[in-house]
């Protein structure tokens, strides 16, 4: 009984090293002298883990008594810090690996289910940083179709909306799960059309890597997409938001030749992408932007096929 309560001491000290900020990707840097990182000796004991000093990554033995702390606590603190300390973790890329072999993903991945909105949120995170690894992918991947469900359904804007929007763009940076998010596209506009500018640029960072993909660009054209789409492309918008959208254009465009478009065009219904994007209001909109004041953005419009 002592043992197994002293491994839970240790392991409650690891959830405390995370602080009380967390970014993303450039997250817990350890100290340096001479350029070099400074490695962390195994734990004796929680005060190890406790102190403010404390800002190096975790080693296997403490990953895996920190996943056996998350897999056997009900308390939504701990739960919370220790995913938040996983997540931080994650960010290098040795314990990417280490936190898979350990069996770590599927330990944090139950945690997406968990009512708490805070833990969901904390837990895609460190999805998120896992899935920078190409092999974490594969086992993470089982959660795709859950994390599409929490974006379009959970509240518009959250934390955890955001917090699922970077996990998926993640996962389709490559082609190899793209597939898997097709039938959620016309959701996925919905959001961007009726989201506060931070989930529209996560929204379009999510679709431009869809639309780099010949293989999808007949599911993206086909979405069902409201006519304030075009709205996007008014001049006023701000411009990380309007020039991500016209990189989409241009990326759909690029995919899909004059003589497809004309062989096609009958193919797809009213109110789809594609009644838009080649529709009269778009080509005005098109038209206006090459005078617009920025030169990136003139630039951009240049660039994409004079189909308007």
């Amino acid at each position: 009984m002592g043992g197994a309560r002293d491994v839970g001491w240790v392991a409650a000290g690891l959830i405390l090293a995370a602080g009380a900020c967390y970014c993303f990707y450039k997250l817990t840097r350890g100290r340096r002298r001479g350029g070099r990182r400074l490695r962390l000796r195994p734990s004796r004991s929680a005060e190890d883990l406790t102190s403010g000093s404390y800002d190096d990554t975790l080693n296997a033995e403490q990953v895996q008594k920190l996943l056996y702390l998350l897999e056997s606590t009900e308390d939504p603190i701990i739960i919370e810090r220790a995913l938040v300390t996983l997540g931080n973790n994650a960010a290098f890329s040795a314990n990417q690996i280490v936190i898979r072999e350990l069996g770590g993903i599927p330990i944090v991945g139950s945690k997406i289910n968990n009512p708490n909105q805070s833990i969901k949120e904390k837990a895609l995170n460190a999805l998120n940083n896992l899935s920078v690894n190409v092999e974490n992918q594969i086992k993470i991947k089982v959660y795709v179709s859950q994390v599409c469900e929490d974006v379009i359904s959970g509240p518009l804007n959250s934390a955890v909306q955001l917090a699922g929007l970077r996990l998926l763009t993640n996962m389709t940076v490559t082609n190899a799960h793209q597939d898997m998010l097709s039938s959620y596209i016309t959701d996925l506009f919905h959001v961007l059309v009726t989201g506060n500018g931070s989930t529209k640029v996560q929204v379009l960072k999510l679709l431009l890597n869809l639309s780099e993909n010949p293989a999808m660009t007949d599911q993206l054209l086909d979405a069902q997409v409201d006519s304030s789409f075009l709205s996007l492309l008014d001049g006023h918008v701000p411009k990380e938001i309007l020039l991500r959208a016209l990189t989409l254009l241009q990326n759909i465009t690029d995919c899909l030749s004059e003589e497809r478009r004309l062989a096609t065009q009958t193919a797809f219904p009213a109110g789809s992408l594609f009644s838009l994007l080649y529709g009269k209001e778009c080509a005005q909109k098109m038209k206006a932007l090459v005078h617009h004041h920025d030169a990136d953005v003139k630039e951009k419009v240049t660039m994409i096929p004079k189909f308007w």
